[in-house]
């Protein structure tokens, strides 16, 4: 019965991880922030969890980023920005996602939307003023 309580205690250590952070984390980031107060929680369990809560749709899968798949445990709608040079993740509750694009969506396949990710991609602030003189960039969004 020991067992199951340490495995139970470990799967919500994962879960509020995730819930309490926003830097997107992937399943060894999760498991370097769970190392301190759980030294015996293995990556493997982190991944298993991971994957579990993937199922039950109580996290989201970002994708890969720089070939590490990267996790969110906000579910509600919303814009996402991924530097292609460092890999941060940020939120854009700013973006509001326009109500209309999923009508447009239902629409044209003659579905029904359930959710929606938009995923924005490109350099973040920092990165795009380590790699242009003067910080300012040479290419124009188009």
């Amino acid at each position: 019965m020991e067992a199951n309580a340490k495995q139970f205690k470990k799967r919500n250590a994962i879960l509020a991880c995730l819930q309490h952070t926003d830097l997107h984390p992937s399943a060894e980031m999760v498991h370097e922030m769970l190392r301190e107060k759980h030294p015996d929680i293995s990556l493997a369990t982190v991944y298993r969890n991971l994957s579990h809560f993937k199922s039950q749709g109580l996290i989201q899968s970002l994708g890969t980023v720089n070939g590490i798949e990267r996790f969110d445990a906000t579910l509600s709608p919303h814009v996402h920005f991924i530097c292609t040079s460092c890999g941060r993740i940020l939120d854009l509750p700013e973006v509001e996602l326009p109500l209309s694009l999923s009508r447009d969506v239902e629409r044209s396949c003659g579905g029904q939307v359930h959710s929606c990710q938009l995923t924005f991609t490109g350099l973040c602030r920092s990165c795009r003023n380590s790699c242009q003189p003067g910080g300012e960039s040479r290419q124009a969004i188009q």
